[in-house]
């Protein structure tokens, strides 16, 4: 079975045991997943462990100090071949065309950056930087974990079927169709009656025209990038 390699250079390895739980624990336990964590302090060779200091220039904050950060990018692509990833503000926004990109390597690593950044001298040993968003976060951890949890529940074996993810959000281009359990009333709200059909023909359908309605009020932004096809013209055509 197919997996993945995901080294990560982190000042807070124990950030990281989140990934021990859940979906993302298991596969690893299979070994679909094989994570290692690496914590940046062991690489430095100040006397005192620090990793970070005064910017030249003066300025609020710390930086981090390219020493540590360059030699434990180099200690670890010994024993993995794949792109270095920055989290940081420089880089594009990511979404879920690049969790589908990622999600094809063999291997990856991720740098997790903190306080006001790392010397721009390290950034020769930078493949690749991403950013959550446009807001700021007390470290790159908080940003590398949605990433690598996105990147590997599309990893082949790690969800029970691909079902599990192709109809999503965001995974077509589109908000995710409303879902619904049991009661099939609910305070007096029951679920829609084509759910309860048992026709898979006209509950696709349902869910499709749901899906673009939805992404339509909510996120048209999304729905102005969609190609629609005659069917979804139809869908929509039927609403009105």
């Amino acid at each position: 079975m197919d997996g993945i390699v995901i080294d990560i250079l982190t000042l807070f390895p124990e950030m990281f045991t989140l990934f021990d739980c859940s979906i993302i624990g298991r596969a690893k336990e299979s070994g679909i997943i094989n994570m290692r964590l690496h914590n940046i302090r062991e690489y430095t060779a100040d006397k005192h462990r620090k990793t970070d200091d005064y910017p030249y220039g003066g300025g609020a904050g710390m930086v981090m100090t390219a020493q540590p950060v360059v030699d434990s990018i180099r200690s670890v692509k010994s024993i993995n071949h794949g792109k270095v990833i920055f989290l940081g503000p420089r880089g594009k926004t990511f979404n879920q065309e690049k969790a589908k990109e990622l999600a094809q390597e063999k291997e990856l690593i991720f740098l997790c950056g903190h306080y006001e950044g790392i010397d721009e001298r390290a950034y020769k040993c930078i493949d690749e930087e991403i950013s959550l968003g446009d807001f700021i976060l007390t470290g790159g951890e908080m940003a590398c974990i949605p990433i690598i949890d996105s990147i590997c529940r599309l990893i082949p074996g790690v969800l029970s079927t691909e079902e599990s993810y192709e109809e999503e959000s965001f995974y077509s281009g589109t908000i995710e169709y409303p879902q619904y359990t049991r009661p099939a009333i609910f305070e007096g709200e029951s679920v829609p009656e084509v759910l309860l059909s048992g026709n898979h023909a006209k509950i696709n359908a349902w869910r499709r025209q749901q899906s673009l309605l939805i992404t339509k009020k909510l996120r048209p932004d999304l729905f102005n990038k969609l190609i629609l096809t005659k069917e979804d013209k139809k869908l929509l055509e039927a609403n009105r």
